[in-house]
């Protein structure tokens, strides 16, 4: 393989496919000039530091913190992660104990684990082959049962576009002088649309906003959005105990001109957008394909192929012989990712995919319940202690030590330090998990 460069190469390979994106990053591969790629520089007198921002990224933090009505807003050059992890670190500095949505995403599970955060789990409600939402009601609960708790992590939108009821699950965590944390992850063009459904315009006191996955910002590129209400002075410490020291420049700068972009013309563009997926849900809804139900972002066109007899394998494929990438195909349901820059003709392959999808009988997927594994060991312990990967045949009466999720959006199975009961081991066999990883015995 003299002068290969298998990656480079690939993705090279993927781009001669000329498929219409519908999948992150929000650009498109439009936005960006070449030209940025000359700003790959670093911490010089004249170019600020991240950590102990004060001059052109401090200003660029304001100027971020001002277009999403938060108090203040602090770039990540690491992605969501990181502004998932630094809020997680600042809502552990209060002590007590955090409910927690159980359909978080690894990264906040993994920081959980680092800082010794219990969580206490809350289930989504009335997935039906979607993640299913965070109940205010469920939330009232938890805290009447559980006294002590500071804080309440929740997911919203999900990765099929389900939107919690932010306002009222702030009012109640404030009502019990708790603080609420949004993973806004796929939500950052909220703020943006005619009815602004950002978390932090409805009362969460912390956002982690992936601007990558909707907005115009290189992949990595986030924002930590802090309420006006929370003190702040912490909070490029919480980043940099799990941050780079050495941020990208060129992904700093892709938010430094988003923030530009949104400040101009792209309200507009986003709101033009609204209206385009509209009519390709309206169109689908004309052809029987079913979509989530209640309130849901309007830029997340999810598809559920199954109800239409498109399932498994063939989802993918008919996706990609219809010259579309989408954000993901969970072999009942197709997520796709629009935004601004995609053209007229990519919008014009799905509305084709749409119209030319076979009908036949519905697929009834199997969504079982599942009752909470029993816990043997805290996150921390499970996560740090030794392991072994094992087949999911023999994992029954073991302790976890990974998450195991059916697919990268859902609800997992299985928590570090908990432990894999018989029907855990079979429902995890049937969703097609083969191995875990476990706490050595």
């Amino acid at each position: 393989m003299d002068g290969a460069s298998p990656l480079y190469d690939r993705l090279i390979q993927h781009e001669a496919l000329e498929r219409a994106s519908f999948h992150t990053p929000g650009h498109k591969g439009r936005f960006f000039s070449p030209d940025l790629l000359r700003v790959d520089y670093t911490e010089l007198p004249d170019t600020d530091a991240l950590y102990e921002a004060s001059d052109v990224i401090f200003r660029t933090e304001q100027r971020a913190a001002e277009l999403f009505g938060a108090g203040r807003s602090l770039i990540s050059a690491g992605g969501c992660s990181l502004a998932i992890q630094a809020m997680l670190r600042l809502a552990s500095m209060r002590g007590g104990r955090i409910l927690c949505a159980r359909n978080a995403h690894r990264s906040a599970v993994n920081a959980m684990a680092l800082l010794g955060i219990d969580p206490v789990w809350l289930m989504p409600d009335g997935g039906n082959g979607y993640t299913g939402r965070i109940s205010p009601e469920n939330v009232r609960a938890a805290f009447e049962a559980c006294p002590g708790i500071t804080a309440c992590y929740i997911t919203s939108p999900s990765y099929y576009g389900e939107l919690c009821d932010i306002g009222a699950i702030s009012g109640i965590c404030h009502e019990y002088g708790a603080l609420l944390l949004v993973d806004n992850a796929h939500g950052s063009h909220l703020a943006f649309l005619r009815e602004n459904r950002h978390p932090l315009a409805l009362g969460a006191d912390m956002t982690a906003c992936s601007l990558h996955k909707t907005l115009p910002v290189l992949t990595g590129g986030a924002l930590l959005n802090i309420a006006g209400n929370i003190p702040a002075q912490e909070a490029k410490q919480a980043m940099a105990l799990f941050g780079s020291t050495s941020p990208s420049y060129i992904i700093m700068s892709s938010i430094d001109l988003c923030v530009t972009y949104m400040n101009g013309m792209g309200r507009e563009d986003y709101r033009r957008c609204e209206d385009t997926v509209a009519g390709l849900r309206m169109i689908a809804d004309k052809r029987g394909i079913p979509r989530p139900g209640g309130e849901c972002d309007p830029l997340r066109l999810t598809l559920n192929t199954a109800a239409v007899g498109l399932t498994g394998q063939a989802q993918q494929e008919y996706f990609e012989g219809c010259g579309i990438d989408c954000e993901f195909c969970d072999g009942e349901n197709a997520v796709l990712i629009v935004t601004p820059f995609n053209t007229d003709g990519d919008i014009e392959r799905v509305r084709r995919a749409i119209l030319d999808m076979p009908i036949s009988a519905p697929v009834t997927g199997r969504h079982e319940g599942f009752v909470l594994p029993e816990k043997k060991m805290t996150l921390r312990e499970a996560v740090l202690s030794p392991s072994e990967e094992v087949s999911i045949l023999c994992a029954a009466g073991r302790t976890a030590a990974d998450t195991a999720c059916p697919c990268p959006p859902g609800v997992p199975l299985i928590m570090p330090g908990e432990e894999i009961s018989p029907e855990t081991a079979e429902l995890m066999h049937d969703k097609g998990i083969e191995r875990i990883r476990t706490v050595k015995c």
